[in-house]
């Protein structure tokens, strides 16, 4: 069986994400806002992080919503300057968000820093092995790497179905996720 790099998957599968209609966008964010297991995961009173979306991203905003109802502290990552690591700040309803570079915003400063338990993960692409693809910086999996050393985290993967492929070519500092979450449902070994 051929297998293609990183790159090529990742190519493909924003592609296929890239070409989705935008009432099939607006379906799908709404659509995992109802298929996160509540009954499963309990996120009151737990930190999770979600993300804003950039370029063709799932718009996580009403899953954010939903957990936030449910007694979900929220926070979003953030970045101080493009070389300091990924970090996670508190997001409040109304605070004012700032650029982060990448094409995202996020709380600024003054907000505070936070080790989330749960974190929704976005990805170019993910395979059935619970493996993902993100952009090529690794800053996800430096985050995960550096918070599970206290406590692994919970990494839920959140993407269009189309975004999945065969087999993802998972390197030794790859780090796996707990679950994936898309507009068909919800997966975790």
């Amino acid at each position: 069986m051929l297998h293609l790099s990183k790159s090529a998957l990742r190519e493909a599968a924003l592609g296929r994400r890239d070409a989705l209609s935008p009432e099939a966008r607006i379906e799908a964010a709404l659509a995992i806002a109802e298929l996160f297991p509540l009954d499963r995961i309990a996120v009151a009173g737990k930190i999770v992080s979600g993300f804003l979306p950039i370029q063709s991203e799932i718009d996580v905003r009403p899953l954010m919503d939903r957990l936030r109802i449910a007694g979900a502290r929220l926070a979003l990552p953030a970045f101080d300057n493009r070389t300091a690591p990924m970090t996670f700040r508190v997001l409040e309803r109304g605070a004012p968000l700032v650029p982060m570079g990448f094409g995202t915003y996020g709380p600024g400063l003054d907000a505070p820093e936070v080790e989330p338990d749960i974190l929704l993960t976005p990805l170019s692409a993910f395979d059935r092995a619970f493996h993902r693809i993100g952009y090529g910086k690794g800053h996800y999996d430096k985050a995960l790497a550096r918070l599970d050393e206290t406590g692994r985290r919970l990494a839920i993967g959140v993407a269009f179905s189309i975004q999945e492929v065969e087999v993802v070519p998972a390197e030794p500092h790859d780090r796996g996720l707990d679950a994936i979450l898309t507009e068909t449902g919800f997966r975790a070994p």
